[in-house]
């Protein structure tokens, strides 16, 4: 009880005892453009005091003793800046900073890109994490139209992609379920409807002003981040009116399309500058596609490989991105301002998609051997109403929303707190989307299987007479996700050691998350012969030339998609509507989540050179989920509601080195969670009697747990560079994998729920599938990383010349993960683990030009675990080379061109061994050209 005095008596003395003591505060700017500049060190010496700048370039320090100082601020890449500065008790003393860029190479003038890479650095170089800066001016010199692009150049970052564009983030070889994607600090909701993963091609990069790769957490930080954190930070307002304006267009080859973009920013303060205001507008409209062929492999009790599977599928797309971004901020004085941020992401994706199927495939033997094959094929075309929204098309309308106010307060000379109050949404709604499928049983196949990697199936006796209609469905899947949520945080100083600098953080989290998936799905049966075959409707033929995977496949002939769109499905004289339960309702859910956190965050510097962060997070959360069971296609057998709750004390421990001014050492020990996918969670349960199958949800998971070791040795050159090496190890308890069982008589749910659960009737084989938590897995690797311009060269052109290459090497092994029989499997390694990663890129600059060759490498890993390691899916390598370049033309005026995926590097999944294709899709290049203007 003492001891709890004793505290108290402490605590009370810090923030009131040093009333006397005054503040200073101001900002860093650069003097040619007056823009921020975050990162930068501002030092008080007599005082042994110092801070870091903020993304606004905002400074503080409290507890000023009163007297005359000199204050000096150090940037890299920027001249040095020292000024007297006079401190009053109680007071707060205001003095800004403009730095003259010190990037001046002798005769050679470096330009804009190094001034983005010095704002990266210097926040990399005087963060309290281990993770890398990405500036916009940098994101702006690769030719990255999204987010996701942008992040696939930072070590130990690989993307997935979809149609060509970077959209799931996979951290040091963890899968985008155990990382978190943040907007100013801000948690952003998920748009898919089975997870919690943030689609990064959703969000222009030009919206972005830095993008916070957190590969180590502190305890103010929300924990739900094993791999690692993306923060976005949006705009800050600028110190004196800002405009400016894109305007490019483009061509896409694999249709012979253009490509549209359009950017503008307007920025300014106001009313004898207390009120700053930003707002920024993108529009991006791309027409392109994809060509793809996908199999399924088989090995019979024979031996023998085959494809139980194929199909042929050709993709026309139009994504057009829509974005817009509001910042204000109001100074009421020196010591409270406000902040407001709106951002506003939309995106419609209309696709079309013709898919030739071979399944039902029979092997037929002599002996062990197989002489040929029966099967049917199927010709699917898929799209939607014929509308003003739809086009034909299918319509996935997306969209991203984020509203936050926030403030900032100096409380006293000892105290200041910050609160924030967000709400942000995401939703998906993809309205009657269409489909129609034509289908020939009975013929005769060959199986070309002398390339593997190139599969070909091929028919005799197919005609157009003989395709009969299979079916015509339409469904309209509704997905959103909403969360509200609050922060609370307090600083004052406190340090243990006599005349070194210390503070502790302090503060409350709350977050309430809803989310629901509402989908419908109807089958319309037609009421006379007017589509009974494929020869009797307007159609579509593709005949393979110029096909990407090769001109041997030929997708043939399909309904055509303004005939589907225009299809009178609501008219009872021709179409009887039915409504299948099990084709939507087991994905229909509702889920809430309150979550509820405090912390305690102590900073306390050792020395001069030693900077030690501890302390510890506490997180408490609440869930409430409701999901369907389905029997068969026409009944509920009723709603499950399930609740549950747990708390997570999550402890951390970081130290940071200055071993010299340029080299600094870090390492943290640091503990984080993943909660587990939301359809995962949901209580539901379909039984599939058509197809023997019962797929369920698992409301026991429990949030996958991970303790985290991470070292980090960082020199930085003063040219503005950086050679990096580190090395990290996790350990993740009750990771999360799908657990699929192809045949059994009676079902193992795990305790999930069983006793809603039929028996398996007797003697027949069911397949089961469910999320389930493994025992542990072990992730390391180390990565490094070297970025410099060549100013060590007497020649003038060779000192415009600059390299930046990263490489990451990854591991992992995982325990407690069960086959189809329930034997656990040996030598599994985690699902999203890449190997090998590497970005390369060479660069020239002056003060007009600037050019940019670019790399990026990732090896093979597992995607996702089958039953047996013969149907195990890898993700395949991939290489892509990307060029850019930039001419100013004045100084306001800067032309550019870029150009993406020069290798034309598909998306190749494989089955089990390399050489079994399971997917393979191409894209090929990008082209764009455009205009930049800026004052």
């Amino acid at each position: 009880m003492e001891k709890i005095y004793l505290f108290a008596l402490l605590f009370l003395t810090t923030l009131f005892g040093f009333a006397q003591k005054g503040i200073v505060s101001g900002k860093i700017l650069d003097s040619e453009d007056k823009l921020a500049l975050p990162g930068a060190i501002i030092t008080i010496h007599e005082q042994k005091k110092y801070t870091i700048s903020d993304h606004n370039g905002s400074f503080e320090f409290l507890n000023v003793s009163e007297g005359t100082f000199e204050m000096e601020v150090t940037y890299m890449g920027y001249s040095s800046s020292v000024q007297t500065i006079v401190v009053s008790n109680g007071r707060n003393t205001v003095i800004n900073f403009e730095l003259g860029s010190g990037l001046e190479l002798d005769e050679v003038i470096i330009g804009d890109a190094l001034k983005g890479q010095a704002k990266a650095l210097n926040q990399q170089k005087n963060s309290s994490t281990i993770g890398n800066i990405i500036s916009s001016d940098q994101a702006g010199r690769f030719p990255d139209a999204n987010v996701g692009d942008a992040l696939k150049r930072v070590p130990g970052i690989t993307m997935q992609n979809d149609q060509g564009e970077a959209r799931n983030i996979i951290i040091r070889g963890l899968a985008p379920s155990l990382n978190s994607v943040t907007l100013n600090g801000d948690r952003i909701p998920s748009a898919e409807g089975n997870n919690r993963n943030v689609q990064m091609d959703l969000i222009p990069s030009d919206m972005i002003s830095t993008i916070e790769v957190n590969k180590t957490l502190t305890p103010d930080m929300d924990a739900d981040a094993i791999g690692g954190s993306v923060n976005l930070v949006t705009r800050a307002t600028p110190n004196g009116e800002r405009i400016s304006a894109t305007l490019a267009g483009g061509f896409m080859p694999i249709r012979e399309k253009g490509t549209y973009t359009a950017g503008f920013v307007y920025g300014n303060r106001l009313f004898d500058s207390k009120l700053g205001v930003v707002f920024s507008g993108s529009y991006n409209n791309n027409t392109y596609g994809s060509d793809n062929i996908e199999n399924v492999w088989t090995k019979d009790k024979f031996g023998n490989d085959y494809l139980s599977k194929a199909e042929i599928r050709k993709y026309d797309v139009q994504r057009i991105r829509r974005s817009g971004a509001l910042s204000l901020d109001y100074k009421f004085n020196d010591n409270h301002t406000i902040f407001a941020n709106a951002i506003y992401n939309w995106r419609d994706d209309r696709e079309n998609r013709f898919r030739t199927t071979y399944d039902d495939i029979k092997p037929i033997y002599q002996g062990e051997s197989i002489t040929g094959f029966d099967g049917r094929v199927k010709r699917q075309t898929k799209g939607g109403a014929d509308n003003s929204r739809n086009k034909n098309t299918r319509l996935e309308d997306q969209r991203v929303q984020n509203y936050a106010l926030r403030g900032e307060h100096l409380i006293s000379s000892n105290l200041d707190l910050d609160w924030t109050l967000n709400y942000s949404k995401a939703s998906e709604f993809r309205p009657q989307e269409r489909y129609i499928e034509y289908r020939q049983k009975g013929l005769g196949l060959t199986q070309d299987l002398s390339d593997n990697y190139f599969p070909l199936i091929s028919t005799t006796g197919e005609s157009l007479d003989k395709f009969k209609l299979n079916s015509v469905t339409e469904n309209t899947n509704n997905t959103s996700e909403d969360e509200l949520g609050a922060k609370l945080n307090f600083r004052f100083p406190f340090s243990v050691i006599s005349g070194e600098k210390g503070r502790i953080r302090t503060g409350l989290r709350m977050r309430l998350k809803e989310k629901s998936r509402d989908n419908n799905f109807y089958s319309f049966d037609p009421l006379n012969d007017h589509l009974s075959t494929l020869s009797a409707v307007p159609t579509d033929y593709f005949d393979g030339v110029g096909f990407n995977p090769g001109s041997k496949y030929v997708a043939g002939t399909f309904a055509s998609t303004s005939f589907l769109g225009n299809l009178d499905l609501e008219n009872g004289t021709l179409f009887e509507k039915d409504s299948d339960a099990s084709k939507f309702l087991t994905q229909n859910y509702k889920a809430k989540e309150q979550l509820l956190a405090t912390y305690i965050r102590w900073d306390q510097d050792i020395n001069e050179k030693l900077t030690m962060i501890t302390g510890v997070r506490i997180e408490n959360t609440n869930i409430d989920y409701t999901a369907n069971r389905v029997l068969d296609e026409d009944q509920i057998e009723d709603v499950i509601t399930t609740k549950n709750s747990y708390t997570n004390i999550l402890p951390s421990l970081t130290f940071k080195y200055n071993t010299t001014e340029s080299l600094v050492l870090r390492a943290a020990f640091t503990t984080a969670l993943a909660r587990p996918n939301y359809y995962d969670l949901a209580p539901f349960v379909n039984n599939n009697a058509a197809e023997m199958q019962i797929s369920a949800g698992n409301p026991n998971l429990k949030a996958t747990t991970s303790f985290n070791y991470d070292f980090m040795a960082e020199n930085y050159f003063k040219s503005v560079g950086l050679i990096s090496a580190g090395a990290f190890y996790k350990s993740l308890n009750n990771f999360i994998y799908k657990y699929s069982s192809q045949s059994f008589t009676s079902v193992d749910f795990g305790n999930s729920f069983p006793e809603q659960i039929n028996p398996i009737p007797s003697g027949e084989n069911w397949s089961f599938v469910q999320s389930r938590n493994g025992d542990n897995v072990n992730v390391y690797g180390f990565e490094v990383a070297f970025q410099r311009q060549f100013d060590f060269f007497e020649n003038k052109i060779l000192k415009g010349f600059g390299v930046y290459i990263n490489y990451t090497f990854t591991q992992s092994k995982a325990k407690g993960i069960a086959d189809e029989d329930g034997n656990e499997r040996a030598n599994v390694s985690l699902p999203g683990t890449t190997p090998h990663m590497f970005n390369g890129s060479l660069f020239w600059e002056n003060k007009r030009f600037s050019a940019r060759v670019s790399t990026n490498f990732t090896s093979d890993y597992l995607d996702e675990l089958g039953p047996d390691a013969d149907r195990d899916s890898y993700y395949d390598k991939q290489f892509f080379v990307d060029a850019n370049a930039s001419f100013k033309i004045t100084k306001q005026l800067r032309l550019f061109a870029e150009a993406n995926n020069l290798t034309n590097q598909p998306l190749r999944y494989y089955q089990g061994v390399k050489q079994h294709t399971q997917q393979v899709e191409y894209y090929q290049a990008r082209y764009n050209v455009g205009l930049k203007l800026d004052f």
